[in-house]
């Protein structure tokens, strides 16, 4: 699994614990096709507040561009795979990136190129209903994201893109139910946190040879450290690239862990739902404020490259970045059985309070201060409107950090919602309103399933819903912490099930009257063969708020 490339010393071992500690307690045509896509009624993204993409436009599914001589290129041009996501109806987003050369920037002619593209019924893409070109500009890295429409409702069908004889693999997708359709079931698995050194993406494997129609990530896709920055663990997992601060590093960061054969493999054989963390910007930001107190004029800059280079690499139907703003919360419709609503807990948030030490420490009146938000004011009012119009059987929360309360001799992860009591009980107010929300969660490298209480500070108030934390794909829960970490959970009557030390994700599979969900656990993160168990399973019964275990 390395890179072809020298390694570089590793960090020293200081700058590795400081950074874990701030983690380690429980806390062109392509472009066009995606604006005229946001701009049609039906198939908004991004526009009135926020990633109202339910529905889809019908639309030609021909590109029409200019005629493009295609330039001889230096390598294979697919070297990070394809991927598909945000799937509606009628339509769903194909992505790749052109990279002969994937860690230096993609070694690619400043130029445009044209992408040839098809849609088949068949894999072996003899039946095929949808084709066209999109550009690959050199703007947006030689990254396209078509959104291919005029599909059936609820069907799967297979894509490939060519450039002049180099063809891309066969990747596979599938189209959401038809608006309001009933006697759906909905199978899919949730993942976050996949630190390239931290050990081998084997839980991508298995993944990708479950019967899924969704993945949903949660964010953390990429680490921003240099080399040995956080949790180095494997000789031949080492990150050979510094920090990014710009477009080029945060590219190659990108580049750098697409290059794994098991997340490709999982991008190619189903739709992603995707949403960020901090990660893919820089460890525990919030807003325009980062860890180490840059100017935050800096800062922004810093975390539009950031955004930038996340639109570049994942298959995401969003408006694309706006310097250093990018509006990705949005939800999407599975027919009349979920609608899935995916939070952006960074962007908006303010500063963590209190000026704790790696954001743990009491509660101080800063972070009891009512008018403090996670999400911000249009997000909320979004996610409000949003669960009042739902008529889905589930209202599904795809988030970061945990929502449920937790706290340790009486510090807080001031990092997660529990530093921002205020803003989580207007959320919690307005689970309280609908009909069997559950939250999916990530961040935390641990596993736990608990129930959202309508009033945390009252032992006897009702349960509005459950939370599901799914542990990582590779990132540690820090040990020094998770024998008393975990003695504090056991004792909190919220929380129905923890585990802090397995890697994996969480598969789940919704109908009607019941949702289960399996805690899939692999055996090892250090051999890229290892075997996976299911370790625990619970279900939610449809109009029975609560979790049971089975």
């Amino acid at each position: 699994m390395g890179t072809g490339r020298d390694d570089v010393e590793h960090r020293l071992e200081q700058l590795a614990a400081t950074r874990l500690s701030r983690r380690g307690f429980l806390g062109a045509a392509a472009l066009a096709g995606v604006l005229a896509a946001c701009r049609d009624g039906d198939g908004d993204a991004g526009g009135d507040g926020g990633g109202g993409i339910r529905g889809g436009a019908t639309g030609t599914t021909t590109s029409a561009v200019p005629e493009l001589p295609v330039p001889e290129l230096s390598g294979p041009a697919f070297t990070l795979g394809v991927a598909s996501g945000d799937p509606l109806a009628d339509r769903v987003i194909l992505w790749t990136r052109l990279a002969p050369d994937p860690i230096a920037g993609g070694g690619m002619p400043d130029q445009d190129v044209p992408v040839r593209w098809r849609v088949a019924t068949d894999e072996g893409m003899g039946d095929v209903v949808a084709e066209g070109t999109a550009v690959a500009s050199p703007a947006w890295g030689h990254s396209v994201h078509v959104d291919a429409t005029g599909l059936e409702p609820g069907t799967w069908y297979w894509y490939r893109f060519a450039v002049g004889d180099d063809e891309s693999p066969v990747g596979r997708t599938r189209t959401a139910p038809a608006a309001g359709a009933t006697g759906e079931t909905l199978r899919f698995a949730f993942a976050s946190c996949q630190n390239w050194e931290s050990g081998y993406f084997v839980a991508y494997r298995h993944m990708a040879e479950e019967d899924l129609d969704l993945v949903v990530h949660l964010g953390d896709y990429i680490y921003e450290y240099g080399p040995g920055g956080y949790d180095p663990r494997l000789p031949d997992r080492r990150m050979t690239l510094e920090e990014p601060s710009d477009l080029l590093g945060y590219r190659n960061r990108y580049a750098f862990y697409k290059s794994d054969p098991h997340l490709q493999a999982a991008h190619a054989r189903f739709p992603w739902l995707v949403t960020w963390d901090d990660h893919e910007v820089d460890n525990n930001y919030a807003g325009a404020i980062d860890e180490n107190g840059t100017d935050p004029a800096e800062f922004l800059a810093r975390r539009a490259a950031a955004y930038q280079a996340y639109y570049e690499h994942l298959p995401v139907r969003v408006v694309p970045p706006d310097g250093p703003d990018l509006t990705l919360y949005r939800n999407i419709a599975w027919g009349g059985l979920a609608d899935v609503f995916l939070l952006d807990t960074r962007q908006y948030r303010d500063d963590q309070a209190c000026g704790a030490a790696s954001d743990v420490g009491a509660r101080c009146d800063e972070a009891l201060e009512p008018e403090r938000t996670m999400i911000g004011a249009e997000q909320e009012r979004w996610l409000l409107d949003g669960l009042r119009a739902s008529e889905a059987t589930w209202k599904v929360l795809g988030q970061q950090t945990i929502m449920t309360e937790f706290s340790l001799l009486g510090l807080y992860n001031l990092d997660q919602w529990d530093g921002y009591p205020a803003s989580r009980q207007r959320v919690l107010d307005m689970l309280a309103e609908v009909a069997n929300p559950v939250v999916i969660t990530g961040d935390i490298h641990a596993s736990a399933v608990g129930d959202l209480k309508a009033d945390f500070a009252d032992p006897a108030s009702a349960v509005v819903g459950t939370e599901l934390v799914g542990t990582s794909i590779t990132s540690p829960f820090p040990p020094d912490f998770a024998a008393a970490v975990a003695a504090a959970l056991a004792g909190n009557p919220v929380v129905r099930y923890s585990e802090l030390e397995h890697h994996g994700y969480v598969r789940c599979e919704v109908d009607e009257e019941r949702w289960r969900a399996d805690y899939r656990f692999v055996d090892s993160i250090d051999d890229p063969d290892a075997a996976i168990v299911t370790a625990a399973s619970f279900e939610i019964a449809a109009g029975r708020p609560g979790v049971v275990r089975v």
